[in-house]
């Protein structure tokens, strides 16, 4: 029996780890794919405290060494779904299943689609969610970035340093990133912008993707961009899909809950991306983490 089921291991579920563990529960964290959730993909992290600039990749891991540091057990599994049993919830993975008091979502989110026909089969032919992972193989190359935040602006700084030509098309008349982003992309010759555009359909051949066709939403016009590939970061969509008979979720699949990370089921709580917040940041990942791990803890202690 666990005190504590932590299911993600970002930003948010490790830095709940960390409050648990030192508020002296058993805890047990369970990730499925990869420690440190999207910050991992983020080569240049500046807006984190203590650290001037560091890669999401190291922040990363100096977090999880610290969970593992504070004796955290952790299980590399897919959690299916959660039930409610005698003394609280038994969580139940591909692999195995376990019993906690307690639960803290923290599944953060994942790469949102174009949800255009063919992107799927062209993961990998031209089609890219990640410019920290896919970026390299398109030096040299002519790329389009598809998106105006943050991510879209990080990843067309990153694919200018190597490619012949970035185009960042973005559907709104301007972007929504950092204008510090946006000034640093200015002032290069090999970046234009498109706005007021979206991408209607991948054209692709033998060897992958070869262009994209935009429609101008303004203007009504549509057009053509010949790419060697596409960069999509067009924002994110929640993994609470095991947990929507659990917790209430809203349109969009988030988990309802505010500051205090409290859901509408006894001993579930949540923390991070995966929640309903107007601002998705490291820093308020981490600082949810701290709240639902508090409250867990809270809880547990005065039942």
């Amino acid at each position: 029996m666990y005190d504590i089921i932590i299911v993600g291991a970002g930003p948010a579920g490790l830095t709940a780890a960390i409050y648990a563990l030192r508020a002296d529960k058993k805890v047990l964290l369970i990730e499925k794919e990869n420690f440190g959730g999207q910050i991992t993909y983020s080569p240049r992290v500046e807006n984190y405290p203590t650290q001037l600039a560091i890669s999401g990749n190291e922040l990363a891991t100096m977090m999880l060494d610290q969970v593992l540091e504070h004796g955290a057990e952790i299980e590399l599994a897919e959690v299916t779904r959660i039930l409610p049993a005698t003394h609280g919830y038994t969580v139940e993975t591909d692999s195995d299943s376990f019993e906690t008091k307690t639960v803290i979502l923290a599944t953060g989110s994942k790469h949102r689609q174009l949800g255009l026909e063919g992107e799927n089969e062209l993961v990998g032919e031209g089609v890219s969610y990640c410019a920290v992972c896919d970026g390299a193989f398109y030096n040299g190359k002519k790329v389009a970035v598809i998106g105006g935040g943050n991510t879209a602006l990080q990843d067309a700084v990153l694919l200018s340093d190597i490619c012949t030509e970035v185009t960042i098309v973005q559907n709104l008349a301007q972007m929504t990133g950092e204008s510090k982003l946006v000034s640093k992309l200015e002032t290069r010759d090999n970046v234009k912008f498109i706005f007021n555009t979206i991408v209607t359909e991948l054209i692709g051949g033998e060897n992958g993707l070869n262009a994209i066709k935009l429609l101008n939403t303004s203007s009504e016009e549509y057009s053509t961009l010949e790419v060697d590939g596409i960069f999509v970061a067009i924002g994110q969509q929640p993994e609470n899909e095991p947990f929507k008979n659990l917790t209430k979720l809203n349109d969009y699949g988030y988990i309802i809950a505010d500051e205090g990370c409290l859901t509408d089921s006894k001993g579930i709580f949540v923390a991070g991306d995966c929640r309903t917040k107007a601002v998705r940041q490291v820093t308020t990942a981490a600082a949810d983490g701290s709240v639902a791990a508090l409250a867990a803890c809270r809880y547990i202690d005065n039942n």
